[in-house]
């Protein structure tokens, strides 16, 4: 990305706050500033919210990664790899995530997706019926626990006051075709939105094709004055996702094909997941209140993975059976005395387990008995409290504390082969944050925070070590010297509305990781991982939203970051049968996180901006990222691109409801380019391509019951 086209987007984020308008108002938002909710203008820390405008907005809203785009630190990269899922980075956490999230807490309605070591899957979300996105990034994200370089929270959308339907069709390039049905009504204390929606595609790689369906349906219950019930259920089904695995250099030349052996061996992937919950908000009295979550699920993974053998059809499997489940309480309030103070207070207790097995395959299928048989546990008791001290007027401090316990078991009931991966490990922290809002003015806040955090590896980074002198050099034995990352945040930012129409937030970050967890060696599907020494992240953030007057807005970000290893480390790799020592070189920049990443958006209303604007509506995209290091010896990257999006719209009234047709076209300028990479992929496969020029075309109708 053009050091020049950053300054020109800067200049214009200045230019049109020195010209804002005042009349063209932008609604007050409100957030969770760490644990405590807040006017986003006074949080000290950088905390965005993405409404439902922008959501539906993004077309099929199949991806999390569709709607992140326009947060800054947030690097969200789309496989176009449903087996895998997407790619999130906040800040460089959760950028070596092979698969799923990483280091990155997700939640739902307040209930985690996140297992308590640290993995995720964000393709659980249902966007379809989301009414809003919170990021959080920063120290403040570090009272969150374990593996929280960086929060994502959504909610489903509050049920309509009078019973509507909603139905949302879209169809698309490579096979696209996606569909949502949804109810939402209220009667009496009781309220409900059930959505269902399905997705099928043939992908534009080849074996990418995917299908699946979900289910989001809460239930809430006013059962008395100030006291609210939600019971959510959640059903996620995926019979099929292709995997088209990655490309090595050579074979970017056609990026729609498969990689070396997915088709032969049958790569693919099936998940079906259930999930339950309830969460309650009670007001014991006066500005007291209690918040309670309770919940469980079930998740079944079976995935074929393509093999390193001489046959091109022969393969492995891994199959897990998974059962979650959690608890939390929480306190909040208001004391008055000299110095008023808000304050929270709370416990969560969460445990996963799951059976995992694995074995040989051919073409796809089961072949001979299982090789691999263990049951992984983890759990996390946590106990936290943060306080916001409103010390005057002029000044806000923010003050919290987390104290985690993390425990992670392997018993490992294959022991035909004489190698024991049973072991367990207990990782204890106690994190503080500290934040400073200086309210300078009405229009002008200015913050500074700092805080610790800790990541933990997840159950797939403990379970192998390194035996160079082995067959296989990557054995199923328990890593029990694998540390937990820790790391040092500090936070200075600016929060400048010189109008009501006109929002600009600049922040500057540092962060220093002792112990980063990082790829030692990969063998045969198999990864060992070991602690670099530490590692250095600085970065410049700008985000500006402004109004033109009645029909015109635009929204920009810019991050420019710089993540290195300060100073380098060791890695084992084996030539033959010789075991070799390959050094990362101290200043090498952490793969997967671009130096620099943009995003400037142009929106218009016929109608202009109001809570649910009509008539046409279209919008001009611009996105783009610096290069994008694919392995720790900075030896293959994926280059950089600038790519342009179009959308076009008409809402018209229809049957007490709306009805909305939808039009479009991404990468317009056909930008050939890589849309993620595999981290320090074993076999130099490290390339996921993006998209060619694609269309999507929809039709959403909603109306009143």
């Amino acid at each position: 990305m053009n050091k020049a086209l950053i300054q020109v987007l800067a200049s214009w984020c200045f230019w049109g706050l020195a010209h804002a308008q005042a009349n063209a108002d932008l609604p007050e938002v409100r957030v969770s500033g760490g644990l405590i909710e807040q006017r986003q203008f006074d949080t000290p820390g950088s905390v965005q919210r993405i409404d439902a405008e922008r959501i539906r907005s993004s077309g099929p809203q199949v991806n999390l990664s569709d709607v992140l785009t326009t947060v800054p630190g947030v690097v969200a990269l789309n496989r176009n790899n449903y087996a895998q899922d997407i790619q999130i980075s906040i800040r460089g956490f959760g950028s070596r995530a092979a698969f799923g999230l990483r280091g990155i807490k997700l939640l739902a309605d307040g209930i985690p997706a996140s297992t308590p070591d640290g993995q995720g899957q964000a393709s659980t979300i249902s966007l379809t019926s989301v009414d809003r996105i919170e990021v959080l990034s920063g120290p403040l994200a570090q009272i969150h626990g374990n593996a929280t370089g960086g929060v994502i929270q959504t909610f489903t959308r509050e049920a309509a006051d009078h019973p509507e339907a909603l139905t949302q069709l879209y169809v698309g390039s490579f096979g696209l075709r996606r569909s949502d049905w949804q109810l939402s009504g209220r009667t009496g204390h009781v309220g409900v939105v059930a959505d269902f929606s399905t997705l099928d595609t043939q992908g534009y790689r080849a074996n990418s094709a995917a299908r699946r369906s979900q289910l989001n349906t809460v239930f809430t219950l006013d059962s008395a004055p100030g006291t609210r019930h939600k019971f959510i259920v959640n059903l996620f089904e995926m019979p099929l996702a292709q995997d088209p695995v990655g490309l090595n250099a050579s074979q970017l030349a056609t990026p729609w094909v498969a990689g070396i052996r997915s088709v032969e061996g049958g790569v693919r992937k099936t998940v079906h997941q259930e999930q339950v919950g309830w969460v309650m908000n009670h007001r014991i009295q006066g500005d007291l209140s209690l918040s309670t979550r309770l919940y469980r699920g079930d998740r079944s993974n079976l995935q074929y993975q393509a093999g390193t053998g001489s046959s091109a059809n022969e393969g492995t499997w891994v199959g897990l059976q998974r059962q979650y489940h959690g608890l939390g309480a929480q306190l909040q309030g208001r004391h008055d005395a000299a110095i008023p103070v808000l304050w929270t207070a709370g416990l969560e207790l969460d445990q996963s387990g799951e059976q995992r097995q694995g074995g040989a395959s051919l073409s796809g299928q089961i072949n001979g008995l299982p090789n691999r048989n263990e049951w992984n546990q983890a759990n996390t008791q946590d106990v936290f409290v943060q306080a916001n001290w409103l010390l005057s007027d002029h000044y806000t401090l923010v003050t919290g504390v987390r104290n985690s316990s993390v425990k992670l078991r392997s018993a490992d009931q294959y022991l035909i082969d004489r190698v024991d991966g049973s072991g367990r490990v207990t990782y204890h922290a106690t994190n503080p944050v500290l934040g400073l809002t200086w309210h300078t003015s009405p229009q002008i806040n200015l913050y500074a925070n700092t805080g610790r955090g800790f990541e933990t590896p997840t159950l797939a980074e403990i379970a192998y070590t390194v035996a160079p002198s082995a067959n296989p050099p990557v054995q199923g034995t328990f890593n029990s010297p694998l540390r937990a990352a820790t790391s040092r945040h500090t936070e200075i930012g600016a929060k400048y509305a010189p109008g009501d129409g006109s929002r600009l937030n600049i922040a500057w970050f540092e962060i220093t990781t002792q112990n980063e967890i990082v790829t030692d060696f990969s063998s045969g599907g198999r990864t060992a991982f070991k602690n670099a020494t530490q590692t250095q992240r600085q970065g410049l953030e700008l985000g500006w939203l402004q109004r033109w007057g009645k029909h015109w807005r635009s929204d920009a970000s810019l991050t420019a970051m710089r993540a290195v290893y300060d100073p380098g480390f060791s890695t084992v790799s084996v030539s033959g049968v010789t075991p070799t020592i390959t050094t990362i070189a101290t200043g090498n920049r952490l793969p997967a996180i671009p130096d620099r990443l943009g995003f400037a958006a142009l929106h218009w209303s016929q109608s202009g901006w109001g809570a649910q604007p009509f008539g046409w509506m279209a919008s001009l995209e611009w996105l783009g990222r610096s290069r994008l290091w694919a392995n720790d010896t900075n030896t293959a990257a994926a280059a950089g691109y600038g790519m342009v999006n179009v959308r076009l719209r008409h809402r018209q009234a229809w049957a007490g409801g709306s009805l909305e047709p939808y039009l479009a076209v991404d990468n317009i300028n056909d930008q050939r380019a890589i849309g993620s990479v595999i981290v320090n992929q074993a076999a130099s496969r490290f390339f996921e391509p993006a998209l060619p020029r694609n269309w999507v075309l929809g039709l959403q109708a909603k109306w009143a019951l």
